[in-house]
């Protein structure tokens, strides 16, 4: 495959079976002028030609039918349709919030910690959220998925032993063609000291006709394989990405999720028990981390403060099982990680005598005992 091989493209050349995905891509949003004939608030319109000249629109059919368009707050339209308040960029906002330039010693990968590496297939997506902490890479790169192009990538990771799991991201690598992910997944596979395939996907949230058993079939082979989803709210959650996520889990995947702590879309206790509880119970998919929202520009409206997030985990932690618990991180600018929010059960310590707080709120003593 020498040429762009994207999402659009891939409408061209699937199998006739795949005509769900395919229908749910060309008749939703593709295009700015699509906006024009949605019942889109004065707000909306006046931001629509800036806004996604900032970060791409698209929004596949199957994901803009959740939208209650009588409710200007709606969850699902809060994520997707551009606003003017992300025009509004703040002081310390930045185009790379988490540091993936500085860390990538050749083009599409990113080799932040030892044993992992990200892989960029594509810069592409199935669905553009306007809270993307790599908007600015996804609108002013926009390329999609060629062989020569991760040649230099799959040759570093080859002489680099130390790492044992390739992460596909980008750009959403589930919105290649299955014989892309089929070339990349065979390419990973051959090199012997990598033991795991991770993806990071919105597209069983946004497009889940796009899971069918010939991309399973493209991610089948030697490795583990790991999908991470990204469900923000429990109303994303319907019989189409059940669907979807019993297709990944009967493949043999293992299934977990990011969320995004959103202002004014999940941002209570409430919300976020529901979705916890949906995701595991109902779709099979482990709460994995509850993000608290990167510095990408113009999305300080969206923004908790780490307070607010630290309560919220709190309240998640008395209220659900430790399977439906996300951890509450911290992606660092920098380069500096993924590092725990959540809050401190340690009310103090003298030696090995600790004073720690339980669930339900009593600060107890608890002396460790250990051996010589």
């Amino acid at each position: 495959m020498t040429s762009d091989a994207n999402l659009h493209d891939a409408t061209e050349r699937t199998p006739a079976g795949d005509a769900a995905w395919q229908d749910d891509v060309r008749e939703g949003v593709r295009h700015v002028r699509d906006l024009e004939s949605l019942p889109l608030s004065p707000a909306e319109r006046a931001a629509v030609q800036q806004a996604a000249a900032n970060h791409k629109v698209r929004i596949p059919k199957a994901y803009l039918d959740l939208i209650d368009w009588n409710d200007p707050q709606d969850p699902i339209r809060a994520q997707v349709i551009p606003s003017l308040q992300e025009l509004a960029e703040q002081e310390g906002e930045l185009d790379d919030p988490i540091g993936d330039h500085d860390f990538s010693p050749v083009p599409r990968l990113t080799h932040r910690h030892a044993d992992r590496v990200l892989l960029f297939p594509t810069y592409q997506c199935a669905v553009y959220c306007r809270f993307c902490f790599r908007k600015e890479s996804l609108t002013s790169i926009g390329r999609g998925y060629t062989r020569e192009a991760l040649e230099p990538a799959f040759a570093y990771i080859a002489t680099h032993p130390e790492i044992r799991e390739v992460i596909l991201t980008g750009g959403d690598p589930l919105s290649l063609p299955d014989k892309a992910l089929a070339e990349i997944r065979a390419r990973i596979e051959a090199i012997p000291h990598v033991r795991l395939l991770r993806i990071h996907t919105r597209v069983p949230v946004a497009l889940p006709a796009r899971i069918t058993s010939g991309l399973v079939a493209a991610l089948q082979g030697r490795l583990m394989v790991t999908v991470v989803t990204h469900f923000n709210h429990a109303r994303e959650i319907t019989s189409r990405t059940e669907d979807a996520c019993r297709t990944l889990r009967q493949a043999g995947f293992v299934l977990l999720n990011q969320s995004v702590l959103l202002k004014g879309v999940n941002d209570t206790v409430e919300v976020l028990e529901e979705l916890c509880r949906e995701l595991m119970y109902r779709l099979g998919v482990k709460p994995y981390y509850l993000h608290h929202g990167d510095l990408a520009r113009g999305m300080a409206h969206r923004r908790t403060t780490i307070a607010e997030g630290q309560a919220l985990a709190g309240a998640l932690r008395r209220r659900l099982s430790g399977i439906c618990n996300p951890v509450y991180v911290l992606d660092l600018p920098d380069g500096g990680g993924k590092v725990p929010l959540g809050p401190c059960y340690v009310e103090a310590r003298d030696g090995e005598t600790w004073r720690i707080r339980g669930q339900d709120g009593e600060v107890r003593v608890y002396r460790a005992v250990v051996g010589e």
